[in-house]
């Protein structure tokens, strides 16, 4: 899977709405066929930096979405809310889900 964590720093005059200036975006990648997840965060630290985890089935479904005109449309419509350009780490990995942290398993219910 194509696995991408990006860091969007919005101007504080648009923190508040960010969840709704980004739904129709966020709304058509989560309809995409290769789209796995595609979940905002807000950070407890800073309440105008937004985190985005989003996985993509293979490199044809993360190229799908770039070119769709959902994600131009946000191209557009995005950049004049934020304070600076997005930080993104993007990846291959070989998995297609989350693994659990066994590190903290929680014990099974008797």
């Amino acid at each position: 899977m194509i696995f991408i964590t990006a860091k969007f720093r919005v101007k504080p005059e648009h923190a508040d709405r960010w969840p709704e200036i980004t739904r129709a975006f966020t709304e058509a990648t989560r309809g995409e066929a290769g789209c796995l997840w595609f979940d905002w965060s807000r950070s407890v630290e800073d309440p105008t930096e937004y985190v985005l985890v989003e996985a993509f089935r293979d490199g044809d479904a993360g190229a799908a979405h770039v070119n769709s005109a959902h994600f131009k449309a946000a191209q557009q419509e995005l950049p004049p809310h934020l304070v600076e350009t997005p930080r993104v780490i993007n990846t291959t990995l070989d998995q297609d889900d989350w693994s659990a942290l066994g590190e903290m398993a929680v014990p099974e219910a008797s």
